[in-house]
């Protein structure tokens, strides 16, 4: 079997945050500014509190069947909770999305390589 990578999104946006919070969070944004954003097994927060209050957790995760994508989806979900929960942090509207990368399309410059591959 090979293993497939999932890039997962979480996002939502922060509610009733404390002027506390609010100023810890705004202290730390140059680490979570979305230009850093990137996909790691960890998670990467992103976020713009000076122009508005959603944020974005971004995941990287594996399986080896296509079903192991919802419990990707899950872990990144229940991470991204655990993550706001143990600060205090107040969100709401949660959605998730999650891409198998072995499903997406390929772009100009991979389906030119793949044909020189196979040619």
């Amino acid at each position: 079997m090979t293993t497939r990578t999932f890039r997962i999104m979480v996002r939502g946006v922060f509610d009733g945050l404390s002027d506390e919070q609010r100023a810890e969070l705004l202290a730390r944004a140059a680490e979570h500014d979305v230009l850093r954003a990137s996909f790691t097994a960890e998670g990467h927060l992103s976020y713009d509190l000076a122009a508005r209050s959603a944020f974005t957790f971004r995941f990287a995760d594996t399986g080896e069947a296509e079903e192991d994508i919802l419990a990707a989806t899950e872990r990144a979900e229940e991470r991204a909770r655990a993550w706001l929960d143990q600060r205090g942090y107040g969100y709401r509207d949660l959605r998730t999305q999650a891409e198998d990368l072995s499903q997406a399309p390929l772009g100009k410059r991979q389906r030119r390589a793949a044909a020189q591959r196979d040619a």
